[in-house]
């Protein structure tokens, strides 16, 4: 080390108080630490339009490949065709599973997700002499999100209520598609609802929005029980949003990483951010591209690129009829605990549902005990609580989804 001055008198100080420690006792503290975690590893976690799903081992194995994980997103893209391919590939298998034409995997999290879907929309509307609607149409029963997200890419919002048998109320959204059609820029609709419920009527809706020149934006949080099974791009949607951390189990909590794809049809999809993967049809290469009329970057580089892998492998080791499968066993799991419970909550709305189940703890607080209470005190039981006080339309809101990953022992004893 070269000689230096050494800092005057006053700011020196003696040694720090610190404790000696064996390697063994640092190892012990840590390991004690991690035991108070709670995980998708350690436990049942049936957080309501949360998608608390196991998430495969052998999806972090590949996404730690050295080939993978030691990339430079700087890197010139002939020395990256591997991972250009896979992310290629991923957008090619999302747009299948959704029915849609193409899709972005630059959005960070759904959220974020929902904001590159509303900032498309507004692009596309105004390009097409729409820059007059400035009204988002949002249910009541909607993630919080998305009046957020729709006021923050500059509309107004207002909001559709929900009717007596658990959907959104259709003469409701008739009025305000007559009344001001030409006003409308979007309705932003998930699918299946917070409710845990099928839209019926979800052509129809579509078609009316489409007869009034707006859009129909659909929030994707709970497509885990639509896989294999319904395609949104049939059933109207121009532009939908995907959470992998939920459906494509790529692993959520600690404040991240996620994604949150964007899939769009055709007519919109000039206006996806940038940089988007294409396919070279002359020699076959891959290569980052901006879309047309881009809306620009959301974010630095090129998303998540490990979640990407985590999910693109997981969709390749389920393929299709694993897809349909997982759908399937989601939507027993929670009706099986709709049918547990139904003699000791109130179901709101007493319909089937389908990748969750929301009660009402109404009958319970007559009697003295409120829904936190009975969170707490499962958590004494050893189990992670459900979402709770939402939907904000059901007073007193437990929402439960078991996933297709719990097993009925699990289920009975929760």
């Amino acid at each position: 080390m070269p000689e230096a001055e050494l800092p005057p008198a006053e700011l020196l100080r003696d040694d720090l108080p610190l404790p000696e420690l064996s390697q063994l006792d640092v190892v012990r503290y840590f390991t004690r630490l991690s035991q108070r975690n709670y995980s998708i590893d350690t436990g049942f976690y049936p957080l309501g339009s949360c998608s608390m799903k196991y998430n495969p081992k052998v999806n972090e194995d590949v996404a730690r490949l050295p080939g993978l994980a030691q990339l430079h997103p700087m890197q010139p893209s002939e020395t990256v065709q591997g991972a250009l391919a896979l992310m290629h590939g991923l957008q090619r298998l999302l747009a299948e599973i959704t029915g849609m034409d193409e899709v972005s995997l630059a959005p960070a999290a759904g959220a974020h997700g929902e904001l590159a879907g509303i900032l498309i929309a507004r692009a596309y509307l105004c390009a097409n002499g729409g820059a007059g609607r400035r009204r988002v149409l949002v249910p009541d029963s909607a993630h919080g999100t998305n009046p957020a997200t729709a006021a923050m890419a500059g509309f107004e919002v207002q909001s559709i209520p929900t009717d007596a048998d658990g959907n959104m109320d259709l003469a409701v959204l008739q009025r305000a598609l007559e009344e001001d059609g030409d006003g409308v820029a979007a309705l932003m609709l998930t699918l299946p609802s917070t409710l845990g419920l099928f839209e019926p009527r979800i052509v129809r809706i579509a078609e009316l929005l489409h007869q009034h020149g707006a859009l129909l934006y659909g929030d994707g949080a709970n497509m885990n029980a639509m896989l294999g099974r319904v395609k949104p791009g049939d059933l109207g949607f121009d532009v939908f949003h995907l959470n992998l951390h939920k459906t494509f189990s790529t692993p959520h909590g600690g404040g991240g990483p996620g994604a949150g794809p964007i899939a769009v049809k055709a007519r919109l999809a000039p206006f996806l951010p940038t940089p988007h993967v294409r396919q070279d049809e002359g020699d076959g290469r891959f290569v980052l591209a901006a879309p047309e009329r881009s809306i620009g970057r959301l974010g630095l580089f090129h998303g998540n690129f490990g979640v990407l892998v985590r999910a693109y492998a997981y969709i390749l080791g389920l393929g299709a009829e694993g897809l349909r499968a997982i759908s399937e066993a989601a939507v027993l799991n929670a009706n099986y605990v709709q049918a547990r419970l139904r003699a000791a909550y109130r179901l709101p709305y007493d319909r089937r549902c389908l990748h969750e189940v929301v009660y009402s703890g109404s009958r319970q607080k007559a009697r003295g005990v409120r829904t936190l209470d009975i969170a707490k005190r499962l958590i004494d039981y050893g189990f992670h609580p459900p979402t709770i006080y939402f939907p904000l339309i059901v007073d007193e809101a437990l929402m439960i989804e078991p996933t297709e990953s719990e097993s009925k022992e699990t289920l009975d004893a929760f």
